[in-house]
């Protein structure tokens, strides 16, 4: 058994929230960070998007959740993909970090995509190749053992480190003449051994997260645009993680959404408002606050995340020439 060390009651229960969410690896449980702002995000999420907007992107996003509690999710994602030959390929990658309680995982996507010209859009083909190095520090201060003259074999001690190999596919289908998006996904399919015991049965696996997308674009006139845009995220033997989101685009440069993350308890999860500008013909800002639904926000200030895309040749012009880049 391990416990944590603080003298304050809140702390302590506020830091065994954080390591509760390290504990449910061992779980059938979500894994994968979460992102509010998923529509600036697509290339974490499925492969098949690589090469989805005519210009090379560059993203960047930052999110920090449950502000307030020590030990609490932060997450960075470096991201970038373009179309070749003609947007008959796409090709990409994903640089990420994710950390929560004493548990850092560093991640390195690469990603490509076959794309095969429909009618009236693409249908990508996507494979995502990935290395991920899980790492713990047991030797933190927070940290120390219910029972001092016991030795528990199935506790790790000091610094832990795991290299884990694996991959992904997906697809996704954009129709950007008429604005509007689908696709799903299995970012990682090889459910991994990803305990640092070296004793017992391997309880801690990766688990495969399936991932289900979709938009569309409403414009009642040249200068107002509407998206309304659905994530879905499923982990065998837990329960369905839905993402409603409502945008609305004014003259392709100022943007503000919704976003009702359902799940969490009887009222959902969270309630997050997003603004965003198109700041320049290539660079597009967005920052997004999530209000918690939860018990858990008494002890919290709530989630924040930022974007920053750099589109290094957009169009101009074109429908696609907007804040989302279908």
């Amino acid at each position: 058994m391990v416990f944590l060390t603080q003298t304050d009651s809140r702390v302590v229960r506020t830091l065994g929230c954080a390591f509760a969410l390290c504990g449910a690896l061992a779980l059938p449980a979500q894994q994968e960070p979460q992102y509010t702002q998923f529509m600036f995000n697509k290339l974490a999420y499925n492969p098949g998007y690589a090469g989805s907007f005519v210009s090379p992107t560059l993203t960047a996003i930052y999110r920090g959740q449950w502000l307030g509690i020590d030990g609490a999710p932060n997450s960075q994602v470096l991201s970038y993909n373009q179309p070749l030959l003609n947007e008959r390929l796409g090709i990409g990658g994903n640089l990420s970090r994710f950390s929560v309680g004493i548990t850092r995982a560093f991640t390195v996507d690469l990603v490509y995509c076959y794309r095969i010209p429909m009618r009236r859009g693409h249908l990508g083909i996507g494979l995502q190749p990935s290395v991920r190095n899980f790492w713990q520090n047991w030797s933190d201060e927070r940290v120390y053992a219910a029972t001092p003259s016991t030795i528990d074999v199935s506790i790790p001690t000091g610094m832990r480190s795991k290299w884990l190999v694996n991959f992904g596919f997906g697809v996704y289908y954009a129709n950007n003449e008429r604005g509007w998006y689908v696709g799903a996904a299995v970012p990682r399919f090889l459910q991994n051994n990803i305990d640092f015991s070296e004793f017992g049965a391997t309880i801690s696996r990766e688990e495969r997260h399936f991932n289900a997308m979709g938009g569309l674009t409403f414009q009642p006139n040249d200068d107002l645009e509407i998206i309304p845009q659905v994530l879905l995220r499923y982990v065998p033997n837990t329960p369905l993680s839905a993402e409603l989101n409502v945008m609305a685009g004014l003259k392709r440069k100022f943007y503000g959404g919704l976003t009702y993350r359902a799940g969490g308890e009887r009222y959902g999860e969270s309630a997050d408002l997003l603004a965003g500008i198109q700041a320049t013909k290539n660079l597009f800002l967005c920052l997004s606050y999530d209000i918690g639904l939860t018990r858990l926000h008494r002890l919290s200030h709530g989630s924040l995340e930022a974007t920053a895309r750099w589109w290094i040749n957009p169009p101009e012009g074109t429908i696609i020439d907007s804040g989302l880049g279908f």
